[in-house]
């Protein structure tokens, strides 16, 4: 048994004490970050609740309930920012990104301090498929935010149905690796073929007059 709250207290620490000595664009970072890890330990609470009321067991949380309640939490903080701040979703991708991989790296860190880290496949699966599924889950959704405003077409249906596709891909992941063999080696590698995919969508080559170096 591992005391969560502890692990959080553990590694935000250092992060509050590294925004002393960072600006504005590193702060805006380590912010997200360490929002992504709280968010991650609101989503435990709340999965674990709402699996205590349905009587589901931990597969069928696993599958139908935390992607639901993962990708809600996720998303609060950066909608926040998108319409209280109004920034634009290029501007707002580093808050996005922070959140995903502050939510991933507190997961993880939970999950290998309770089942131990003496199995490097159980390790690389963690950190590759698992931690790169939320932060693919965060740039659709910034990419899907782009669309909207590059067509003008922002709205409460466009922006749940941005939700809806992540709540979709991590519910898939989970129904993938939940059972062995080949559909759970499909699920690990479709966080990494996603974020490549991501990647190459959202790459622009570098141009001196369009990229501002900070």
């Amino acid at each position: 048994m591992i005391y969560a709250e502890n692990v959080l207290i553990c590694i935000a620490v250092p992060l509050v004490i590294s925004l002393l000595f960072t600006k504005r664009s590193t702060r805006r970072f380590i912010v997200s970050f360490m929002t992504g890890m709280i968010v991650c330990l609101l989503s435990a609470y709340i999965s674990g609740y709402l699996a205590i009321s349905t009587g589901y067991g931990t597969e069928d949380t696993s599958i139908f309930l935390s992607p639901i309640v993962e990708e809600i939490m996720k998303f609060l903080p950066v909608l926040f920012c998108f319409f209280v701040f109004e920034p634009s979703p290029e501007d707002l991708k580093p808050t996005a990104v922070g959140v995903g991989a502050g939510f991933a790296t507190f997961e993880n860190c939970c999950f290998i301090l309770s089942s131990g880290a003496s199995h490097l496949g159980f390790v690389m699966i963690r950190g590759l498929a698992v931690g790169v599924m939320h932060l693919v889950t965060m740039m659709a959704f910034i990419l899907g935010l782009r669309l909207l405003k590059d067509y003008k077409v922002i709205s409460f249906a466009g922006i749940i149905g941005a939700l809806s596709m992540a709540m979709t891909f991590h519910g898939l992941y989970n129904l993938l690796v939940s059972e062995s063999g080949i559909s759970s080696y499909i699920g690990y590698a479709l966080p990494m073929l996603f974020a490549l995919l991501l990647y190459l969508i959202d790459y622009k080559p570098f141009s001196g007059d369009d990229e501002e170096i900070v």
